[in-house]
C-alpha cells in the first residue's frame, strides 16, 4: 500500500464528509448565496496565495533536486491555474482589491495555513509535502464525484469544471506520485510525520468548508 493509500484510508470518514459537506451541495444544486461565495472566494485567494508560496518554500528548502523542480513546477501551475481563475471570477462578482483588504484572513484560513507553515519548520519537507497534499487531492476528488451533475449556476459550474479538467487531474497525479516517492525513502518517524500532516490538513480542509458556510469572523 503507497504512502497516500494508506493515508487515505486512515482519514476517510473526514475525507468522505469533506466531499458530501453542504458547501459542496449548496455549489452543485446552485443553492448557495452568492454573498457566501464572494466570502469563499476572498478567503480562497488568501489560502492560495499562501499555498503557493509554502510550495515555493518547500522547494527552496529541499535538498533534493527532483522535489525541488516538482514543486516549483505546481506552484507556478497554482499561479496560472487556480489563482488566475480566481481572478475571472473576481470579475464576474465584482470583487474589488478594496474588497479583499477589508477582508481578513477568517481563524481557520489563518490556521490551515499556519499548520502548514509550522510543519515545514519544524518538521522537515517531507512532512510539509504530505501537508500539501490533501487539498489538491480532495479538490480532484470532488470534481469526480461530480461528473454529469450540472449546477444552475454558471461561476458554480465553472468552479466545478475546473477540477475535473485534464491539467488540474494531472497536476495531483504528479503530487501523489511525488508525496509517495518522498515516503518510499523515509524512515519510520519521518513517514509518522507525514501521515500526522496529511492528517491535520485533512482535517483544516473540512474546517474551511464549513468556515464559509459560518462566514466565520474574529471575535
Amino acid at each position: 500500500m503507497t504512502f497516500s493509500e494508506q493515508a487515505l484510508q486512515n482519514n476517510e470518514r473526514m475525507w468522505q464528509a469533506s466531499i458530501h459537506h453542504p458547501f459542496i451541495k449548496q455549489l452543485s444544486d446552485g443553492s448557495m448565496p452568492e454573498d457566501v461565495f464572494r466570502y469563499y472566494l476572498i478567503q480562497d485567494h488568501h489560502y492560495l496565495h499562501d499555498f503557493a508560496k509554502i510550495h515555493e518554500l518547500t522547494a527552496a528548502t529541499s535538498d533534493d533536486g527532483h522535489v525541488k523542480r516538482m514543486l516549483a513546477e505546481l506552484a507556478a501551475g497554482l499561479r496560472a491555474g487556480e489563482i488566475s481563475t480566481r481572478e475571472t471570477f473576481f470579475k464576474e462578482l465584482n470583487i474589488s482589491d478594496a474588497d479583499v483588504k477589508q477582508t481578513p484572513m477568517a481563524p481557520t484560513t489563518y490556521a490551515y495555513t499556519s499548520h502548514m507553515y509550522r510543519t515545514l519548520t519544524d518538521q522537515g519537507v517531507a512532512a510539509a509535502v504530505a501537508g500539501l497534499l490533501p487539498c489538491a487531492w480532495l479538490y480532484a476528488d470532488i470534481g469526480k464525484h461530480l461528473v454529469g451533475l450540472h449546477s444552475p449556476v454558471p461561476i458554480y459550474q465553472a468552479w466545478i469544471d475546473s477540477y475535473q479538467a485534464d491539467d488540474y487531474v494531472d497536476s495531483v497525479a504528479d503530487q501523489l506520485a511525488l508525496t509517495n516517492a518522498i515516503a518510499d525513502q523515509a524512515d519510520e518517524a519521518t513517514q509518522a510525520k507525514m501521515q500526522l500532516a496529511f492528517a491535520r490538513s485533512t482535517h483544516y480542509e473540512h474546517d474551511f468548508w464549513q468556515m464559509v458556510l459560518d462566514k466565520q469572523g474574529w471575535k
